[in-house]
């Protein structure tokens, strides 16, 4: 297998991955504070990735490979934190495309500056998979404000610099990396929690499905570290942001929710932006 396809197969899984964390603690999120959902899953994925760590007795990193990881930890926190505030405020329509497109297209502007113009070819597989991650993830009307717009550019930037500073920060190994970022995640979920004093621990009976996000969301972390190390960062960071796809498809599924035009026009341009991407 040649790392041009391995790189598009582990970006895939970890956008297959994601998604389907994603809509396991969506539905989390119904019965149970958020932030709860949001600590006990990342718990539940650091414990996963630091026994993987130990078990594959994967040697301890650099002090600037934990530096890089914790950064893209603390990036990501943002860019979740922006991301619920939004659900809290009924702004998904204009957070969920925005934040999407923004986070798959600042680590190909990276990595073409670090790396490189890819080839044309991918270059239109970029494009396409854009356009599709929009429209998938568009929902309802677009809604109006400021506020929602400044929350999609926040979450979109969070995300994009956690794909970005994870690249480097998984340049010095694996899962002690990613142990490092989640763990990082973890404590601003919890400093965050304490400070509100609000009721944050989720209910028991939904306990299970976040178990199960977490572990979905670290299986996409892992996927996507592995994708970099195969290939190219803007490959990576493309294709596993197609995770809306997998998130639509399985509310289509288990909830039967009805998939819109425009989400299956999105779906068609993400299945030939694949195309061209692992061409």
């Amino acid at each position: 297998m040649t790392p041009s396809v391995a790189a598009t197969l582990l970006g895939l899984a970890s956008a297959v991955s994601w998604g389907a964390g994603d809509f396991t603690g969506g539905l989390a999120s119904k019965r149970s504070p958020v932030l709860g959902v949001l600590a006990l899953g990342q718990a539940a994925g650091v414990t996963l990735i630091v026994a993987t760590a130990l078990l594959l007795r994967e040697v301890s990193p650099a002090p600037a490979t934990l530096a890089w990881s914790t950064a893209a930890g603390a990036s990501g926190a943002v860019g979740l934190a922006a991301l619920y505030r939004a659900l809290g405020e009924g702004r998904m329509a204009v957070v969920a495309p925005v934040s999407a497109v923004l986070s798959a297209s600042i680590p190909v502007a990276w990595s073409a500056l670090a790396e490189g113009m890819p080839p044309g070819s991918k270059l239109a597989g970029f494009v396409l998979a854009l356009a599709g991650i929009w429209l998938i993830a568009r929902a309802g009307p677009p809604g109006a404000g400021r506020e929602g717009l400044a929350l999609a550019l926040v979450a979109g930037c969070g995300f994009g610099a956690y794909l970005v500073l994870m690249d480097r920060g998984a340049q010095g190994g694996t899962f002690w990396p990613l142990a490092a970022a989640r763990g990082t995640s973890l404590v601003i979920a919890l400093v965050v929690a304490a400070a509100r004093r609000r009721r944050w621990a989720p209910a028991r009976p939904a306990a299970p499905l976040i178990l199960l996000s977490g572990v979905l969301d670290a299986g996409g972390n892992v996927f996507f570290v592995l994708a970099t190390q195969a290939g190219r960062l803007d490959v990576a960071a493309v294709l596993s942001s197609m995770y809306p796809a997998s998130t639509v498809a399985l509310a289509a599924g288990v909830l039967r929710e009805r998939v819109t035009r425009p989400q299956s026009a999105g779906i068609l341009a993400v299945l030939g932006a694949i195309a061209l991407i692992a061409g």
